[in-house]
């Protein structure tokens, strides 16, 4: 019995040691890695696309459309499945490419509006308004394509007077970086208190201009790069448009070599694009305070 006891004891204390490896992870850093993950990334970038009622599992569904309507077409009309799937890959990524490629140019427009609105705020808290009415005014008197989120924030705050809850909801209309920091900078400057918000307003007016200023310099002499890229990745795949106008030169496709020849092709090529996109494009700001 002793024996039993002392194997027993034994085995529960190496458990216990193995379990104490083992550290659970904060249900914070779960619900960052949800908020911060593919879907969150692509439900900003409808949001900042102005896509307005727009869903991610909408616009997926789109995608799924294209790709099976595309493929259709294709194959009824070239005959040869690898070059029907080649094809409605690519129109399947469309919808996706579409929402990024505006959401990117929203972004560069709402770039250079931002100094503007925070010079905005900082007028109207010099000239007395507390920081809701500040924020409010922006929906009348604000950058025109800043206008609607803005006025749904005033009129939030006239039925609930939550500030704090009207700017998260705020932030989750914008869905941009540098909203994240301005609504988080009032959001302090609001609990704390101080008299240093008018300062605090002017050097983040300032920092946005000089980065809208730099982030235009490089974009302007990088675009070529990205341009480039567009065009070798796009040229192969016309040449392909074009032999698929006579059935004698898509037949070799047909066969399991030709896909994979086509299957080789579409990976070098995204590949390709991906590396020199990431070499020639600058780094998108990302949401570290959603």
């Amino acid at each position: 019995m002793t024996g039993l006891l002392s194997g027993l004891g034994v085995g529960v204390g190496l458990f216990l040691i193995w379990w104490s490896c083992w550290v659970p992870r904060p249900a914070a850093v779960e619900v960052t890695r949800a908020r911060s993950g593919p879907v969150a990334r692509l439900r900003d970038e409808v949001v900042q696309a102005g896509f307005a009622g727009l869903t991610v599992r909408a616009l997926l569904l789109a995608c799924a459309i294209a790709f099976f309507l595309v493929l259709a077409i294709v194959w009824l009309t070239v005959g040869v499945a690898p070059i029907a799937v080649c094809f409605a890959t690519m129109a399947g990524g469309a919808p996706v490419a579409l929402v990024r490629r505006r959401a990117r140019r929203r972004r560069a427009v709402l770039r250079e509006l931002w100094p503007d609105a925070v010079d905005n705020i900082t007028s109207a808290v010099r000239a007395g308004m507390a920081l809701p009415e500040a924020l409010g005014q922006l929906g009348e008197r604000g950058p025109e394509p800043l206008r609607e989120p803005f006025r749904r924030f005033a009129d939030d705050y006239r039925l609930t007077g939550r500030f704090s809850d009207c700017l998260d909801r705020l932030k989750e209309r914008l869905s941009d970086p540098v909203a994240d920091r301005l609504v988080e900078s009032l959001r302090i400057a609001r609990e704390v208190g101080g008299s240093d918000l008018g300062r605090l307003l002017r050097t983040l007016s300032g920092f946005l201009r000089e980065d809208a200023r730099t982030r235009a310099e490089l974009e302007t002499r990088q675009s070529w790069t990205v341009n480039a890229a567009r065009l070798a990745v796009a040229a192969p795949w016309f040449v392909l448009v074009m032999l698929s106008t006579r059935p004698e030169s898509v037949a070799a496709y047909a066969s399991v070599t030709g896909a994979v020849v086509l299957a080789a092709g579409a990976a070098v090529t995204a590949v390709a694009y991906a590396l020199m996109v990431r070499i020639g494009r600058l780094p998108d700001e990302r949401r570290v305070l959603r």
